[in-house]
């Protein structure tokens, strides 16, 4: 990205906090991460449970099988890119009012940058160095909402 370009996409940011009268309402990154456990059992555990019990025969299969736990991965992250792309919520998220928009339009984020987020936190939440970035910034920013350009905010306060 051009300097131009970030310092233009800088000044929208800053136009937007100084037209609402509000300043975005970030989410709290506690709520963040219950939201990602939530997450984890609603949708991660049960297509986990049906790869292992419905299409293989068992734990000791899907542990012997190199294909499962990919297939697992790639079903989830599809499912939570739509979600994200339709909603800007997942089930964890909408149960602690948070969600995922755009970080300068503060709009719903498409298909294909959902599941670039997610490949993103694949990879942050690899290296655990994208997971404490927000620890260190005032608009709590993980390392996959940097490169996906999003960021993660409490829905309470605004109404879509």
């Amino acid at each position: 990205m051009r300097f131009r370009d970030i310092k233009k996409r800088k000044n929208i940011q800053e136009k937007l906090q100084k037209d609402s009268s509000k300043t975005i309402p970030y989410a709290k990154y506690t709520d963040r991460i219950k939201a990602f456990i939530t997450d984890m059992f609603m949708i991660y555990a049960p297509i986990l449970y049906i790869i292992t019990y419905v299409f293989l025969d068992g734990k000791d299969e899907f542990q012997a099988s190199q294909l499962a736990p990919l297939i697992g991965v790639t079903m989830y992250g599809l499912i939570y890119a739509t979600l994200v792309s339709k909603l800007a919520q997942t089930p964890g998220k909408k149960a602690y009012t948070i969600k995922i928009v755009d970080d300068t339009t503060l709009e719903k984020i498409s298909f294909l940058r959902a599941l670039w987020r997610f490949i993103a936190f694949l990879f942050s939440a690899t290296t655990l160095i994208g997971l404490l970035i927000p620890f260190y910034r005032k608009d709590k920013k993980s390392l996959h909402d940097i490169i996906a350009s999003t960021i993660v905010i409490e829905e309470n306060d605004r109404k879509d």
